[in-house]
């Protein structure tokens, strides 16, 4: 419906495909982060930062009434019952003010905060409403509301589902932790690694950034300074003006600022956003590795397939990897915005108003992310993983991915020029359509050093013919990187909790 004039208006009528194709696959989350992020949340949380302002005020104003002392207890019971009718009404303004009557308001005014104000004060008893916004200016409410805003989507949403994708890999790197898969690097096959240690590369990334991100959205700070940030007008109502600051912030659960002019400095945000610009970045980079390994030639992988699903308007056997393309199409489309917020630190003397547009973006870029990391989710689910594929890709190349363990022998038994031997070794190998094994045998008394055993109680010589088997620690370090991320998840579901307690 139209907030303006009751109409009906299509979902596809939006410019934005944040609010509808995009709505459309991402209802859950989305819905979840409109209680922070959308227009109608700015317009309560502006409100509710006002009343933590107009009950503070209440609180440390000096009292306009009789002599206290003079006052009986029935006047102090019926004042007591006066105050906390008051406070009733107070919290119910926060739910009953209309954001399309702040809005229309707008219309008059030109100023955001200013309507909200006006709105606000229609809602309150007559002896409360010249309180109402009083010492602050437009942006102790606006930046504060801001911190409350962006921090409660963050943790309410971004981090959960980001953290649910994490706990989704790990289960996957402890149960592919034995499945033999070809390493690669520059797109060649390299050594010998499993599944599980290819998945839980990204489990350590995400593990790495998750705490910083909560960690930066906790520490998004309020203020309530004044015009350019010295205290001007609430030093004219209040002793210690830095104290009506921390009482108001502390209701809301805020901190100050360090220092603040007439908005906060812009550095803890961007330090938020970088930090969850780089878990995107992960999920991306995983999205990239998936979307490869669903190529045909290679097939080790596949994402689910529905049964009426189309892969392409003309080619009816196609089945594309389009939720790992989407995934890192998102991440090209969202991830540059961060670099906005780096302009947005450059705000002259005091403040200037050259971030009004680009600051109203961040909510669009948290959608963003969460549909990534909501879409990844899906993929992981239901990633269907060909153990036979990967296992003979292993064996397609040969004992050559085992060439390594032959070097390490013959240094480890004192030969200067192993890398040299073994190099060569191998391109005659691949010259001649012969394994390693068959080249270094003609060369008896180096073959014989390949027999000793290793450490772990392998020769080079049965790596070569069992290439397969050399994977190095690949598996324990998949089982233990999924262990520890249980314990980091269980740590920031519970810090999580916390919060939202």
């Amino acid at each position: 419906m139209s907030a303006e004039r009751g109409e009906s208006r299509s979902l596809f009528r939006n410019l934005s495909p944040l609010d509808h194709r995009y709505y459309l696959e991402n209802r859950e989350p989305f819905d979840r982060l409109a209680d922070f992020l959308s227009e109608e949340a700015a317009v309560r949380y502006y409100a509710r930062v006002e009343v933590a302002l107009l009950r503070q005020l209440m609180r440390m104003l000096p009292a306009a009434a009789p002599d206290r002392e003079a006052l009986d207890r029935e006047a102090l019971d019926r004042e007591a019952l006066d105050r906390e009718a008051l406070e009733r009404e107070l919290d119910a303004a926060v739910d009953a003010i209309d954001p399309a009557e702040v809005h229309a308001e707008e219309q008059t005014t030109r100023h955001n905060l200013r309507a909200v104000v006006r709105v606000l004060q229609r809602l309150l008893p007559e002896s409360a409403r010249h309180l109402v916004h009083l010492g602050a200016t437009s942006f102790d409410i606006q930046d504060t509301a801001t911190a409350l805003r962006i921090g409660g989507a963050v943790r309410a949403v971004v981090l959960p589902l980001l953290l649910d994708l994490a706990d989704r890999l790990a289960d996957m790197a402890d149960e592919e932790s034995a499945t033999l898969q070809i390493g690669r690097t520059h797109g060649q096959h390299a050594v010998p690694i499993t599944f599980g240690f290819t998945v839980a590369s990204f489990v350590a990334r995400l593990d790495d950034v998750l705490p910083r991100i909560l960690q930066a959205a906790d520490g998004l700070p309020g203020k309530l300074s004044g015009a350019v940030g010295a205290y001007h007008a609430t030093a004219l109502l209040i002793g210690d003006p830095l104290e009506l600051e921390r009482r108001v912030l502390a209701e809301l659960g805020l901190a100050p600022a360090a220092h603040a002019t007439q908005i906060v400095p812009a550095e803890p945000l961007v330090r938020l956003l970088l930090e969850i610009n780089l878990a995107f970045g992960t999920i991306a980079n995983l999205a990239d590795d998936l979307r490869n390994l669903q190529r045909t030639e290679i097939a080790e992988v596949a994402e689910s397939f529905e049964a009426a699903q189309v892969g392409s308007s003309t080619m009816p056997q196609k089945r594309n990897p389009w939720n790992s393309e989407h995934v890192k199409s998102l991440w090209k489309a969202f991830s540059p915005r961060v670099g906005t917020l780096f302009m947005d630190q450059i705000s002259e003397h005091q403040r200037d108003l050259t971030n009004s547009a680009s600051a109203r973006f961040v909510g669009e870029y948290l959608a963003g992310v969460a549909a990534a990391a909501n879409r990844m989710l899906h993929v992981v689910r239901s990633l269907r993983v060909d153990r036979a594929r990967m296992a003979g890709a292993v064996r397609a190349s040969g004992d050559a991915v085992a060439a390594e363990a032959a070097y390490v022998a013959l240094a480890r038994a004192g030969v200067a020029d192993a890398h040299e031997v073994i190099r060569r070794a191998a391109a005659a190998a691949h010259a001649g359509g012969e394994t390693l094994a068959a080249v270094l045998r003609r060369d008896p008394a180096r073959w014989a050093l390949l027999q000793n055993a290793a450490p772990d109680g392998a020769s080079a010589a049965e790596l070569l013919r069992d290439p397969g088997r050399y994977r190095g620690r690949a598996a324990e370090r998949a089982r233990a990187v999924a262990a520890l991320h249980r314990q980091r998840s269980a740590a920031l579901r519970r810090a999580l909790a916390d919060r939202t307690a």
